[in-house]
């Protein structure tokens, strides 16, 4: 299960659309009660290189390069890899009600790096984003004429409530030639339009950077207007709440001549912009991971996020309950499930990112601090936990970390899971602070007094305790302490998430480092309700592989490439898990092989690389397990099964 290293190239709340819609082939083409069968060959793959990594089939994000591509792009030849599958997440306040937006122009190192491996790479230390709570819009920008977002990050925006748009670019003299072409006309420039409106909707994405920087003919500058118009309107239609943006590069009489300023002066100073109430553009925040060591990436973006904190806005995620993170950044040193090392290897897919709570720092009178980080050196699942440190300073029983702000309305009963290794020489206790949910008829600008509520935790052998950690399944506690409450209140929602650290004894000062990795707070109905299964999972596009085994002679292992789907409701479950096994092989006397990891999909599709499969002929299972959202285990027999049965074609 474990991902490759790879060779960096030097190139390269709408409805979310379903994966089948662009599929090739259909699943009801293999009944579910019977076996696939292959015939093995080495012939050369015959999936889109565009699509799909030419060495190893894995699938990757691209751009298009030129109107050519553009204007003949059809829905079919699409990557349903590549298509986002979270839905814009809600929040308070909204886009709408926001005049002062910030946007983040992502514009890192040309783009389409260890990102567009749509199922996750081996890095070391990989560029990736996770201050979302600051933020409204999320550009991924690279110098291709159209720049699609890859899906992990669509995905990763649209769980925080962000936009997530693409870029169409034009620049010097191909440019020119380019816009000559598309804007020569209103059938050229509609034309245009549309395609950006379909590509947009396939994916999952909400709109468009327009970035024009190139000298415009007289005829061209006479267009752009009505092409903006007209692909905005378009894209309003289609997918409601998504924006076009318009980059002032190129003047009214078509000289290029970048206008990013507020006066004479050119002072794009954030202090000014938010004392008039402007929106704000972020552009290339990832200088911090280029310009410096690698290494301290995270401290660094903290720091950089931090000094621009007090002109941001601090956005709430608004959902129904659950509401679940174990801060997963979207990469880690390990990959974790339950705080037992999964997968001993550095990664990164975005994909696996969680809602990501408020990175806070913080200086406080007589010497004392606070401060939260995300750290990889442990953590609960995925491949980060929170870090909350500090010193309590003498004179003050306790500090508090704020964690998250949010919006989430409260069931009768909610059950909360709290997961923390505890530190040495302090206790640490959870405040939830809450509003009455009829107060909750404002824009979502002003603050709500709120009630802080301390949660006493439930006894080991309380029924629904015993119930989650049955639903959980047993593990090994390696230092991890979970602790469970019950919450009875009607008509209250959810605003804060609060740590609490208070002194053990004595008043001097305290250092302290607590490690949390996870909170989940959800309806305690959940811990009752049935888990589903896996229906309809299906094989398509084959491709077998031959690699040298290790040793002495000359035997050819044998490499199984191939596409998963099923159906399962994406909205319930954290990812599925991808096991397979041997069934039978050439010789009969050697006894069918253990269910064996091979990883983790983030929606209902997966493409299985470069898997070991044992020499024609042969039969192998192939086994979709989801895991809910709240970790609860799946009983075997809800999990999709498919046999492949395979032969050789006698060819060496």
């Amino acid at each position: 299960m474990a991902p490759r290293k790879r060779k960096r190239d030097e190139t390269t709340s709408s409805k979310i659309p379903k994966t089948e819609e662009i599929s090739s082939e259909s699943c009801l083409d293999q009944p579910g009660d019977q076996s696939v069968h292959e015939v093995v060959n080495y012939e050369p793959s015959t999936l889109p290189a565009i699509h799909y990594d030419p060495d190893t089939t894995e699938p990757i994000s691209c751009s298009l390069k030129s109107l050519d591509e553009l204007l003949s792009w059809t829905r079919k030849e699409a990557s349903p890899f590549n298509v986002a599958t979270v839905p814009l997440a809600s929040r308070f306040p909204s886009l709408d009600s926001c005049p002062r937006r910030t946007l983040v122009s992502h514009d890192m190192m040309g783009g389409y790096l260890e990102d567009r491996f749509i199922q996750g790479t081996e890095v070391e230390m990989p560029y990736a984003f996770y201050h979302w709570e600051y933020i409204d819009i999320f550009n991924y920008f690279s110098h291709q004429m159209v720049t699609i977002p890859p899906a992990v990050w669509t995905n990763a925006a649209h769980k925080h409530g962000v936009l997530s748009i693409g870029t169409f670019i034009t620049e010097w003299t191909d440019g020119a030639k380019i816009c000559e072409a598309f804007l020569a006309d209103e059938e050229s420039y509609r034309a245009a339009a549309d395609k950006l409106v379909h590509i947009s909707h396939c994916y999952g994405f909400d709109g468009w950077l327009i970035n024009i920087e190139n000298v415009l003919s007289e005829t061209a500058v006479k267009n752009t207007g009505h092409f903006l118009r007209y692909l905005t309107d378009q894209m309003h239609e289609r997918i409601p709440g998504s924006v076009v943006i318009w980059y002032d590069s190129v003047l009214k009489n078509g000289a290029l001549n970048w206008q990013n300023e507020l006066n004479d002066d050119n002072r794009q100073a954030l202090e000014l912009i938010r004392k008039y109430e402007l929106s704000a553009a972020i552009f290339a925040p990832g200088w911090v991971y280029e310009s410096h060591e690698k290494a301290e990436f995270r401290q660094n973006q903290d720091k950089f996020w931090s000094l621009l904190s007090e002109f941001l806005f601090i956005h709430r995620p608004s959902s129904s309950l659950p509401f679940i993170s174990s801060f997963c950044q979207g990469f880690g040193k390990s990959l974790y499930w339950r705080g037992q090392v999964e997968m001993e290897k550095s990664w990164f897919n975005l994909h696996a990112q969680e809602i990501q709570p408020l990175y806070l720092s913080e200086n406080m009178e007589n010497g004392g601090w606070l401060r939260s980080r995300g750290c990889s050196k442990e953590a609960w699942i995925g491949g980060n936990s929170l870090m909350v440190e500090g010193v309590i300073p003498s004179g003050l029983p306790e500090v508090c970390a704020r964690i998250f702000s949010l919006h989430v309305p409260l069931a009768a009963r909610t059950f909360v899971s709290f997961v923390y290794k505890p530190p040495v020489g302090v206790k640490v206790s959870l405040e939830l602070k809450t509003i009455d949910v009829p107060l909750c008829t404002f824009n979502g600008t002003e603050e709500i007094a709120s009630t802080s509520v301390f949660p006493v935790a439930l006894a080991e052998d309380n029924q629904l305790v015993e119930q989650f950690v049955q639903n959980c399944g047993r593990w090994t506690s390696d230092g991890w302490i979970t602790k469970c409450f019950l919450l009875k209140m009607i008509g209250c929602a959810l605003r804060e998430v609060c740590i609490r650290v208070s002194r053990d004894e004595g008043d001097e000062d305290v250092s302290f480092n607590c490690r949390i990795g996870e909170i989940m707070i959800f309806d305690a109905e959940t811990l009752h309700a049935p888990l589903q299964s896996v229906q309809g999972i299906c094989v398509n596009d084959v491709v077998w592989q031959t690699g040298a085994l290790k040793g002495p002679g000359h035997t050819l292992k044998v490499l199984l490439n191939t596409t998963l789907r099923w159906q399962y409701p994406i909205q319930q479950v954290r990812h599925f898990r991808i096991h397979w096994r041997r069934l039978r092989g050439p010789d009969p006397r050697i006894p069918p092989g253990p269910l064996t990891l091979i990883g983790r999909s983030y929606s209902t599709l997966y493409r299985v690389v470069e898997l070991e499969v044992p020499a024609a002929p042969g039969l192998i299972e192939l086994v979709v397990e989801p895991v809910s959202r709240e970790g609860f285990r799946v009983p075997e027999d809800r999990w999709g099964r498919r046999t492949l049965s395979y032969s050789s074609s006698g060819n060496p």
